[in-house]
């Protein structure tokens, strides 16, 4: 669950998290991933202190299923004293039965962060879409839950200080900065107003400014004038058969000589483009249609 626990920073996860975004976009498709252009509102997971908390969770619950558009699922909640934030028995349907942490009885704020990372797993469970192994597929979880609009209510549970700490969730704070930020940028949605934990805000930016770095990478016009300068001398090795790929820390590579082609991950839902080196080229993504401009 981790409440006063020691908390691991940065972008350890960030290649799984990348993956599961490319899943996403890849089983849902670019229309269906767009129809969550709306996060949950905070009006709709708004927990006050004299509401009846098992009559509340079933509420929140609610909430979550039909922002993920799941009118046949039922959602039994119920609470029990247990180490982590929450489980769900994940069978045929249509009820799945959620059991959350019986201290959410008194710190409801956090409600709707924990069932957003519950009802995630069944709606995945539905689509059939999972990664192999524990640690992945709840890294998978997390991530649909933040680009499919429900996250940010993870990132806002990140409290820490002196005092005490929390996180909810198996991404750092930065990593679900950095998938809320991806978001943001793909359907120019500012979660910022948000959130209640000056701390998630900050981390938030941090993911910001790493989601930004995205599209500054070569082979991309954006790129800044240290990668564009690494790049020219990439391609000019491998031009003179000096050198068969990049060095390792590159995300792109060159591949065949006639022509020539680089191929990089869409710095939206980094699935690999190929193009031909060929100098200012526009190339659009099949899988999530952003057009890219690229100085290859």
């Amino acid at each position: 669950m981790g409440t006063g626990i020691e908390i691991v920073h940065g972008f350890p996860h960030v290649e799984t998290v990348r993956a599961a975004i490319t899943a996403l976009y890849k089983r849902l498709s670019y229309d269906t991933v767009h129809s969550f252009e709306l996060s949950v509102p905070p009006s709709d997971v708004a927990f006050s202190d004299e509401e009846n908390p098992y009559l509340g969770v079933q509420r929140v619950a609610g909430a979550m299923v039909r922002h993920l558009r799941l009118p046949d699922a039922r959602m039994i909640v119920s609470f029990r004293d247990m180490r982590h934030a929450g489980s769900v028995e994940l069978a045929a349907g249509p009820e799945y039965f959620i059991e959350l942490n019986s201290r959410f009885k008194t710190h409801r704020r956090d409600i709707g962060a924990a069932l957003s990372h519950e009802v995630m797993h069944v709606y995945l469970h539905r689509l059939g879409l999972a990664f192999p192994g524990t640690r992945d597929n709840e890294i998978l979880t997390d991530t649909a839950a933040a680009y499919l609009g429900a996250g940010w209510l993870l990132l806002d549970a990140y409290r820490e200080s002196s005092v005490s700490t929390q996180k909810l969730g198996y991404l750092t704070p930065e990593e679900f900065g950095y998938v809320i930020a991806k978001r943001a940028l793909a359907f120019g949605e500012d979660p910022a107003p948000w959130f209640t934990s000056p701390q998630a805000y900050e981390v938030y930016v941090k993911g910001l400014a790493e989601a930004r770095r995205d599209g500054r990478r070569p082979p991309l016009a954006a790129a800044g004038r240290l990668g564009r300068h690494r790049y020219a001398r990439d391609r000019r090795a491998v031009r003179d058969a000096r050198g068969g790929a990049p060095p390792a820390g590159r995300d792109y590579a060159f591949e065949g000589h006639d022509p020539l082609r680089v191929s990089f991950p869409c710095p939206t839902c980094h699935q690999r483009i190929r193009v031909p080196v060929r100098g200012k080229v526009r190339a659009r993504c099949g899988l999530c249609r952003t057009v890219l401009e690229c100085d290859t």
